[in-house]
């Protein structure tokens, strides 16, 4: 008995720069999709990281922004920009 299981993907229209498609184009022995489907599944668990440790984070709005200008002060001294 042979039981064939099809699990539909949902699909998704990219639009590319010409340059790309015509690398693309030329190499169909790759399978692109896999490819395209990997490196969105890489960036998608850095999100998921990143969600995680904001979740966790007891950082405020307003700390943010006086790390944000303590950083900036020490970079403009750090080149000697005012």
């Amino acid at each position: 008995m042979c039981v064939h299981i099809i699990f539909f993907m949902p699909t998704m229209t990219l639009s590319i720069p010409d340059d790309l498609y015509s690398v693309i184009k030329d190499h169909n022995e790759i399978k692109w999709s896999v490819i395209a489907r990997n490196a969105m599944w890489d960036y998608a668990r850095k999100v998921q990281i990143l969600e995680d440790i904001l979740e966790k984070s007891e950082l405020t709005e307003e700390n943010a922004e006086e790390l944000n200008s303590l950083i900036k002060k020490s970079i403009r001294e750090h080149h000697d920009i005012n």
